[in-house]
């Protein structure tokens, strides 16, 4: 079978980028807090306990730029052992990000621009982040594959919530400015849930493409 091999690479190189805003913005948050920036009233709920907000950073960069790699096909059918050591890193590094996540959520003063439906949807989304992570490692180790791509193709889709929001965000400032408190957890929601609907529709998707290749003619 003739291949070029480069369509499989299309959607790590999309979720990478994806990842590039959230990543560098907490690579500047790291960098402030290192550098002994200024503290401001948006930041000073991180100089007050920076613990969490860096374990947050560092886990959730971490799981979404190594995870994109496990969606190349061919990295997977070429160097299973790569999918399974980058498994054993993506499972703790998910966890770490979800939970420091929740832990913000639980315990840092609110900002101006958030509100507490924000603070809600934060709170169901790092919880369900975490049951998938924890589903997912268990049916690998049922090795019921099938439902283990399901569960960690889920919790990938929340942990890339802050990238799909980012252009949730910019795109709404573009054509109306600056979104309310209750706008802004609007937008925050559409992150996730157009992230979790692709998701859905690729798992759902999967079956139906093994079953159109199994029948198709293989060409030299």
């Amino acid at each position: 079978m003739t291949s070029t091999g480069r369509p499989g690479w299309l959607v790590p190189t999309g979720l990478i980028l994806l990842t590039a805003i959230p990543v560098g913005a907490g690579a500047f948050r790291v960098s402030q807090l290192a550098g002994g920036a200024a503290v401001t009233p948006d930041n000073a709920r991180f100089f007050a306990t920076p613990l969490p907000v860096v374990l947050h950073i560092i886990g959730a960069s971490a799981y979404c730029v190594l995870g994109a790699f496990q969606f190349a096909p061919a990295l997977r059918r070429e160097h299973p052992r790569w999918h399974r050591v980058a498994g054993r890193v993506l499972v703790p590094a998910g966890l770490v990000a979800a939970l420091s996540g929740l832990w913000m959520a639980l315990f840092y003063p609110l900002p101006a621009f958030d509100g507490d439906l924000v603070k809600v949807f934060r709170l169901v989304f790092g919880t369900g982040m975490v049951a998938a992570l924890v589903l997912g490692f268990r049916t690998a180790r049922r090795r019921d594959f099938r439902a283990h791509r399901a569960w960690m193709m889920r919790a990938y889709a929340i942990g890339q919530g802050a990238g799909s929001q980012a252009f949730t965000h910019l795109s709404w400032m573009a054509v109306f400015g600056d979104p309310t408190v209750f706008q802004r957890a609007l937008l925050m929601l559409a992150g996730w849930v157009v992230n979790l609907a692709v998701a859905e529709w690729f798992i759902r998707r999967r079956p139906v493409l093994v079953a159109r290749r199994s029948t198709e003619p293989v060409t030299a």
